[in-house]
């Protein structure tokens, strides 16, 4: 993906919210309920800006892999998308991210977690010590 490439998408983006502000302008102030709608427009539009991006930036292969990461984990997925957008508008990516590139992202977002202490993945089972044994009850007869 080249710099031309990520201009033209800002470019078409902000004619898009430009256009959408004249509108906006042109029927007037809302107020009330029209602002939760705007709201959430605003959020689509973003998603769709994002997968767009995206589907630019990543191979079918390394796409599906992360939209199995987030039917996993939603933040690990949104958290790689978003290092994935950062690379691509600074330039450093000069082709198509493959499935196996996208693995050593995770990789190294996996470490990286794991030296902040954030990893959230470990599960600790503490067990009770001391006799909660059903055959315990026997003994009484």
């Amino acid at each position: 993906m080249s710099d031309a490439d990520l201009e033209e998408i800002r470019k078409g983006r902000l004619a898009q919210l430009q256009q959408q502000q004249h509108q906006h302008q042109q029927g007037g102030p809302g107020g009330g309920p029209g602002g939760a709608g705007q709201d959430e427009q605003r959020k689509q539009q973003e998603a769709e800006a994002r997968a767009s991006i995206l589907s630019q930036i990543l191979h079918p292969e390394a796409a599906d892999r992360l939209g199995r990461i987030r039917i996993v984990k939603e933040s690990r997925a949104t958290d790689i998308e978003n290092r994935l957008i950062m690379l691509a508008r600074s330039g450093q990516l000069r082709a198509k991210v493959t499935e196996e590139q996208l693995k050593e992202l995770l990789g190294a977002v996996a470490e990286n977690n794991e030296r902040e202490g954030t990893a959230g993945g470990k599960i600790v089972v503490s067990r009770r010590k001391g006799g909660w044994d059903d055959d315990d009850d026997l003994l009484d007869l």
